[in-house]
């Protein structure tokens, strides 16, 4: 009589000890990180979603209001100021720096062996520290004897009260958010370091000028830095607040002498109704529509990228 053998279950098979030994090490290994997401991630994410059903001042126990906090989210006019201001900055931002970084890397590959010198001064500027960058603006931005206002008076230009008049205080941020682009230069330059350089010969003999080559094969080929960039920038700037911050509320010679709303981002608004106001509920629960709003807006252009973003050794 022939005796079977039952193979085991798909999905069933038993780990060999060295297996189980590893992925014990493995847990092991990872509880760190594990630990830190719990306590410092998830957790506090956790107590936000609950405290903004609720009223809460840290002083007295929280207590459940529902969606009080939400009704008056979307009813407070200061919201909706600190909101659309943080969105006109986002818009002038993002754009700027891709554009200014990609004609930089650009240039940047052509430098030969001075290239590697450049990008250490592109990317010095990031490593200062926010609060650092805020000063040195408002020093730069100043109308009186500013840096920016005396170079374009020497072209006779008349520069205006970045600092103070309403209409150029975003405008006056935006320029100085471009101080720290120099980490999505190196980004750029890499990618159009890996663009094989036959494509460009192959539209060389296609008869195709310098910006064909730039449209038809450069931009393709490093789509996929770009649209990391896209959504990076676009995260960081709907977060902006130290260089804001340091700049227009945390020094008393500019806090007085302009109009507030001119210069207040979201998350600054939202700073100051946690720590200034004790208004930890209402706080949360603007730190959740700014959730929604960064996780709607990436969700959008992660389902467009698949229209536009070329990645290497997928079929299409």
């Amino acid at each position: 009589m022939a005796t079977t053998v039952s193979a085991p279950a798909p999905g069933r098979r038993r780990r060999t000890p060295l297996a189980r030994r590893e992925a014990r090490w493995a847990y092991l290994f990872l509880a760190p990180w594990i630990v830190g997401f719990l306590v410092f991630q998830a957790g506090p994410m956790i107590a936000s979603a609950w405290l903004s059903f609720t009223e809460y001042d840290v002083i007295n126990p929280p207590e459940y209001t529902g969606l009080d906090n939400y009704r008056e989210l979307m009813a407070d006019p200061q919201v909706a100021r600190s909101l659309g201001n943080t969105v006109y900055y986002t818009a002038l931002h993002v754009p700027l720096v891709m554009a200014i970084s990609l004609g930089l890397a650009l240039l940047l590959k052509r430098v030969g062996r001075l290239q590697g010198f450049f990008r250490t001064v592109f990317y010095l500027p990031v490593m200062t520290p926010a609060v650092a960058v805020g000063i040195l603006f408002l020093l730069l931005l100043n109308t009186q004897d500013g840096l920016i206002n005396r170079a374009l008076g020497l072209v006779g230009i008349d520069g205006p009260s970045w600092t103070t008049d309403p209409d150029w205080v975003l405008p006056g941020i935006v320029l100085m958010s471009l101080w720290s682009l120099g980490s999505t230069v190196i980004i750029y330059l890499a990618a159009l370091q890996n663009v094989p350089r036959d494509l460009y010969e192959a539209a060389d003999l296609d008869g195709a000028d310098a910006w064909a080559r730039f449209r038809h094969v450069t931009v393709p080929m490093i789509s996929g830095s770009l649209f990391f960039t896209l959504i990076v920038n676009t995260i960081a700037s709907l977060q902006m607040f130290t260089e804001v911050y340091t700049m227009y509320f945390g020094n008393r010679q500019t806090a007085g002498s302009f109009n507030s709303d001119a210069a207040s981002f979201y998350v600054i608004h939202l700073f100051q109704e946690a720590f200034q106001f004790l208004h930890m509920g209402f706080a949360s629960a603007m730190a959740w529509l700014l959730f929604v709003i960064i996780l709607v807006i990436t969700v959008v252009q992660v389902r467009l990228s698949n229209r536009f973003v070329y990645y290497e050794g997928e079929e299409r």
